[in-house]
């Protein structure tokens, strides 16, 4: 009797097959766990998302994958089930990036800041920072001066040393920049004594996808004492799976004095001399220009971003160039930029070989900076 009912419980088992499909491109979707509701048996999609798995009588299958919303269908009768899985926006959101790889928010302990880029403050600029500016509670940056593309003082929960630097260490895509400076390349001694421009103006502001900041010292112990003033990680875009796209953004703006000084002109220069009895020798050069006039200016802005990508079963990509033109409202101040960016990855050898590259690239006016990871 034992054996004719282990005869029949088998007899009761059939194959189902079916292929599980983005919703968005319709192409397959590789390595989507497919368990039978209840027990710890399934079967995992293949590279092209088809899957086939034995199943008992009155089953009920559970098809789930990072990124996407779980799914649940009963059986039934069917032989043939494909499946589109729909995008869980919430449940990529609430992944962090941290210096050791990525958690879930719900399980993070560490003191960290998560920007995205729907969050990020909007308008024209020339450095990610600004990006960021009053969007971490603890995060101060501040502006030297107002000269387009300059430096900026950054301060996570306040200064953390008396003699040497406060600045935090960035880091780029998993790149880390110079400790002493966030200016990437080799020369960091010149570079560290530089104040002249913002140090992040290689990345074009529109390539970031999210920023986290570190703030205390579990977050930062993967970098030890360079990340003793806190740790900003900059994340770029990358190519999305499906067919090759295209993309162009243009913005333009206008940059004024609100509030003008009113100061003499030459002639009412001369005429304070003589109301108030002064020798004008080596005071009056002749001229007559309103200085305010003469050193300042109407700036109009200009900013151009293309990017191309997209992606596949074997890899992705993504190439962007942006052009932004800022002229100071004073007189020979002013930025020009030239941002060029390239990253992808591609799997060889079935799967078992993973190759990525990044290339970041930036001219101001007066500096080239690469960054390579």
């Amino acid at each position: 009797m034992a054996f004719l009912s282990v005869t029949i419980v088998f007899a009761q088992e059939r194959k189902v097959t079916g292929k599980v499909t983005d919703p968005e491109t319709g192409d397959g979707i590789p390595g989507v766990n497919i368990m039978i509701e209840g027990t710890t048996m399934g079967s995992v999609s293949d590279i092209e998302g088809n899957y086939e798995v034995d199943v008992p009588a009155d089953a009920t299958l559970v098809y789930s994958y990072v990124g996407y919303r779980t799914a649940v269908i009963e059986v039934g009768d069917q032989s043939v089930i494909d499946v589109v899985l729909q995008l869980d926006v919430t449940a990529l959101e609430e992944i962090v990036v941290i210096g050791y790889g990525t958690v879930k928010k719900s399980d993070l302990t560490g003191a960290v800041t998560s920007v995205k880029e729907e969050d990020f403050n909007k308008g024209v600029f020339i450095s990610p920072d600004a990006l960021l500016q009053g969007k971490a509670p603890g995060v101060h940056i501040f502006n030297n001066d107002g000269t387009p593309g300059g430096a900026t003082t950054v301060r996570i929960r306040g200064n953390s040393s008396v003699r040497t630097g406060n600045q935090p260490l960035y880091v780029v895509d998993g790149v880390p920049l110079d400790g002493r400076s966030a200016k990437p390349g080799l020369d960091a001694p010149e570079q560290g004594g530089s104040t002249a421009s913002n140090p992040l103006n290689f990345i074009n502001a529109s390539d970031i996808a999210s920023m986290e900041v570190l703030k205390d010292a579990s977050a930062t112990a993967i970098y030890g004492s360079r990340g003793a003033n806190g740790v900003i990680i900059i994340t770029t875009k990358k190519g999305r799976l499906g067919e090759p796209y295209v993309h162009f953004t243009t913005s333009w703006g206008v940059s004024s004095m609100m509030n003008s000084i009113d100061i003499l002109d030459g002639d009412e220069y001369r005429q304070a001399l003589s109301d108030y009895d002064l020798d004008p020798d080596g005071k009056d050069f002749g001229g007559n220009e309103d200085a305010m006039d003469y050193i300042t200016r109407t700036a109009f802005v200009q900013n151009y971003n293309m990017s191309v990508g997209g992606g596949g079963n074997k890899g992705n990509y993504r190439v962007s160039f942006g052009y932004i033109d800022q002229p100071g409202i004073i007189e020979t101040t002013g930025i020009t930029k030239y941002n060029f960016s390239a990253n992808g990855n591609y799997n060889f050898i079935d799967d078992r070989l993973k190759i990525d590259f990044n290339v970041i690239s930036g001219f101001d006016g007066g500096t080239l900076y690469l960054v390579l990871g």
